[in-house]
C-alpha cells in the first residue's frame, strides 16, 4: 500500500499548493471522489483481463465517471448533453471506458444511497445500452425536444436560467463593471505578474480571431474546478464578449498534461504536435458538437485548452432519482449510449475500428459478463487504495 500513497505524491508533485491542499482534503471525503482524483492510479491498478484485449481499438475520453457527462453550449450556440471530459483521451480498447464507468457506478452507490443490487442492475443497464447502441451502428445524440427524466429535467432547467445570472454568480459590480469574484470557493487571486502574462497571451491569441475585441481581458484569477485537475495550472478569464457588464463571458483555460491512461496500454498512439491538440482533437471527434470556444493554444511554451467555461451545476442531480430507480436506470443508459456514440462518431480515425468492427462487437455477447466481473474487481482495488490513502493522509503524509 506504500506504492499507492507514493504513485499518489509522485503524480501531483509540483502542483500549485494550494488547490493540491484541497484536492487532497476532497479525495478523503468518500471513495468516489477519490476515484475521481486518482485515475492515473485506476489504470496503473487495473487489473489484466482478456476482456480488455480481445475487443477493437476506439478513441475513448479516458476518465469516464458519473459526473464526466454534462450539458454545455456548443459552437452552434445550441445546447447538447454529452462526454465532457477528455483530458485523458486516447486510443484504446473499447472496453477501458466502459469498465471505468461501471466501476464509478459501483463506488458510488453509497453516495446516492443505491443497494448493491440496483447498483449491479445499473451495470448491467449500462452495458445493455452501450452495446446495443454499438451494434445499431449509428452514432446520435440527445435532443433536448425528446430529453425525458433526470435528463430531461436538465434541459429544462437551463430554460429558467439567464446568462446573466452565470456571471453574477462567479464576478460582481465595482464601479458599473464586472470583476471576478475571488471566493476561495470557485476562484482563488493571481499573482499580479502572472496575470498580466496571462493577459498578454489572450491578447496574442485575439489577434488571430475574427472579432478581437470579444477577447479584452477584464480580469484573470486561478480556477477552482474538478477533482483529479486541482493543483494543475488553470484560470477563469472574464472577457469583454458581446458588451459590458451583461454581456461579458468567462473563459477556461487549463493546462494539459499527459494522458494518465498511455503508459497501462500497448496500442500505438498517434503523435501529437501538443498535449492540448490531443485533448482538442479527440473532443472534437467524440461529441455531436464541440464545446464554444474550443481550442489548442500555447501560452510561454506550456499546452492548454482554451474553451467556454461551463457552469458547474449543468450536470444531471443524480442524487434526485428520489428511490424511484427507472428515473436512474434512464440516466445510465444514456451515459452507455452516448460512449457508444462517441465511438462510432470517431471510428475509422488514427487507427480507431471502422463502423463494422464495431458493430460486431456491439452485437457479441461474451463480454458483457466479464466486464462487469473485472468492474468488482476494480472497485476492491479502488476501495483498498483509498484506505491506504485515507490512513496515510491521517497521520499527516500529504501535507502540502
Amino acid at each position: 500500500m506504500s506504492d499507492t500513497v507514493e504513485a499518489i505524491a509522485t503524480y501531483n508533485a509540483g502542483r500549485d499548493p494550494e488547490r493540491l491542499r484541497m484536492k487532497y482534503s476532497a479525495m478523503r471525503t468518500t471513495p468516489f471522489v477519490f476515484l475521481r482524483g486518482t485515475c492515473h492510479l485506476f489504470y496503473a491498478h487495473l487489473p489484466p483481463a482478456t476482456v480488455l484485449d480481445d475487443a477493437p481499438p476506439v478513441w475513448i475520453c479516458g476518465d469516464m465517471h458519473l459526473e464526466n457527462f454534462g450539458s454545455y453550449k456548443a459552437d452552434n450556440r445550441l445546447i447538447y448533453f454529452d462526454i465532457n471530459d477528455f483530458d485523458e483521451a486516447c486510443v484504446a480498447p473499447a472496453p477501458y471506458e466502459m469498465v471505468r464507468l461501471l466501476t464509478s457506478l459501483l463506488i458510488g452507490a453509497d453516495d446516492l444511497k443505491v443497494s448493491r443490487a440496483q447498483a449491479l442492475a445499473l451495470c448491467h443497464a449500462t452495458l445493455d445500452a452501450y452495446s446495443t447502441a454499438l451494434g445499431f451502428g449509428k452514432a446520435r445524440w440527445i435532443e433536448e425536444e425528446t430529453a425525458s427524466g433526470l435528463v430531461g429535467e436538465l434541459f429544462a432547467a437551463l430554460h429558467t436560467r439567464k446568462r446573466v445570472d452565470h456571471l453574477n454568480r462567479r464576478t460582481e459590480l465595482k464601479d458599473k463593471k464586472r470583476v471576478l469574484r475571488v471566493d476561495g470557493k470557485k476562484a482563488l487571486p493571481l499573482d499580479p505578474k502572472r496575470k498580466q502574462q496571462v493577459i498578454a497571451f489572450i491578447d496574442r491569441f485575439a489577434s488571430q480571431e475574427s472579432d478581437p475585441a470579444f477577447f479584452k481581458v477584464l480580469d484573470v484569477a486561478r480556477r477552482i474546478a474538478g477533482t483529479g485537475s486541482l493543483g494543475v495550472d488553470r484560470y477563469v478569464i472574464l472577457v469583454e464578449g458581446k458588451g459590458s457588464p451583461d454581456g461579458n463571458y468567462l473563459i477556461d483555460l487549463k493546462q494539459t498534461l499527459r494522458s494518465s491512461v498511455v503508459p497501462r496500454l500497448t496500442t500505438t498512439q498517434p503523435v501529437w504536435s501538443t498535449q492540448a491538440q490531443r485533448v482538442v482533437e479527440v473532443q472534437r471527434r467524440c461529441q455531436v458538437v464541440s464545446q464554444a470556444f474550443l481550442h489548442a493554444v500555447e501560452c510561454d511554451g506550456q499546452p492548454y485548452v482554451l474553451r467556454s467555461l461551463q457552469p458547474s451545476e449543468d450536470r444531471v442531480a443524480l442524487a434526485e432519482w428520489n428511490g424511484k430507480l427507472p428515473r436512474l436506470e434512464a440516466v445510465v443508459r444514456t451515459m452507455g449510449e452516448l460512449a457508444a456514440w462517441a465511438q462510432l462518431r470517431s471510428g475509422g480515425r488514427q487507427g480507431s475500428a471502422i463502423a463494422d468492427d464495431l458493430i460486431a462487437y456491439g452485437n457479441r455477447r461474451d463480454w458483457q459478463a466479464p466486464l462487469i466481473d473485472l468492474a468488482l474487481k476494480c472497485e476492491a482495488q479502488v476501495q483498498a487504495d483509498w484506505k491506504a490513502y485515507c490512513d496515510a493522509f491521517d497521520r499527516g503524509e500529504f501535507k502540502v
